[in-house]
């Protein structure tokens, strides 16, 4: 397994399902594709559930005529989407290595909790004893949940590697109720995802420029863009202080955290400004600063498909 690098680039956007508005083609993306691998940031994140192979498609097509060593990929088990057979986790993995026209993947997720440890079983099976074993990872699991992946993985020789959750400055729940600690004690990478929000936590958005109506992330965010003109505010002050951009600052935020974040990136300034990102280093006072801040806002930025971890 090649070394990670700070930051991983997602692909759910890339779906087009609806949950960003708008519509996003091969042609625009790969000038993005093209920009991130530049830059070296070559994990990319991805899932069946994200437009239903939409995103993996895209993604294959840029993929395909690099070197395997160039690249990593990241992919998911959604439960929602497995077809009801006993050889559903089998069925799954096949088709999406098929879609993407590769011969393993780097990292492999259980997506959500539904029905997980069944779901943490069946990949079990399918991983056990077997060449190239990816990272096996959890997704959007409460710390008991995890504990309970890492026991079934580890009774078939295996090892929970990775837990990707919900992480951003207004949502901190799987470092309040220990996920965080667990990690780091066990070997385990956290992936933060959705540490802009979406973009709440950009800067491009306030009262005055709302998120784009009909788009799921404006019916979670519209309603507190006061507050978050707020934080906003603040990032963009600690921002000028390192001269980068304000979204530059929750990305180093969710990296002096010990976390690995994943962005969403749908321009190709979204890739410049995570690669700065990468190379801001906040102080223990700065973060400490920005999290009481953000803590006195009291957003609530728990989403539709998620939980409190605590």
């Amino acid at each position: 397994m090649k070394q990670l690098p700070k930051i991983a680039l997602g692909a759910w956007a890339w779906g087009n399902d609806g949950t960003f508005g708008g519509s996003l083609s091969a042609g625009t993306l790969k000038p993005i594709f093209d920009a991130a691998m530049e830059h070296g940031l070559n994990l990319w994140d991805t899932a069946y559930a994200y437009g239903m192979g939409t995103s993996e498609k895209v993604l294959a097509g840029f993929l395909k005529d690099l070197p395997r060593d160039r690249y990593l990929v990241s992919d998911k088990f959604t439960p929602q989407c497995a077809n009801g057979k006993p050889s559903a986790m089998a069925d799954m993995i096949e088709m999406q290595l098929k879609l993407m026209e590769l011969d393993r993947f780097d990292i492999y997720w259980i997506h959500n909790v539904w029905d997980a440890p069944h779901w943490t079983q069946e990949l079990a099976k399918y991983f056990e004893g077997r060449d190239n074993v990816p990272l096996l990872g959890v997704s959007n699991h409460n710390l008991a949940e995890i504990r309970q992946a890492d026991e079934i993985l580890k009774a078939h020789g295996l090892k929970l590697s990775a837990v990707q959750n919900h992480y951003s400055l207004i949502n901190r729940s799987s470092e309040d109720s220990g996920i965080l600690d667990y990690c780091r004690e066990n070997g385990i990478v956290f992936f933060s995802y959705m540490v802009l929000e979406q973009g709440a936590l950009s800067g491009k958005y306030d009262t005055r420029h709302p998120m784009p109506a009909g788009s799921a992330r404006a019916e979670t965010y519209n309603p507190v863009l006061d507050k978050l003109e707020v934080l906003n505010e603040a990032l963009k002050k600690l921002a000028d202080k390192h001269g980068v951009g304000a979204a530059q600052i929750p990305v180093a935020w969710a990296i002096a955290k010990g976390t690995l974040p994943i962005i969403g990136v749908t321009k190709v300034s979204h890739v410049e400004d995570a690669a700065k990102a990468a190379a801001v280093v906040l102080t223990a006072e700065e973060t400490a600063e920005l999290e009481q801040l953000a803590d006195s806002l009291q957003i609530n930025a728990i989403r539709f498909w998620e939980k409190e971890m605590k």
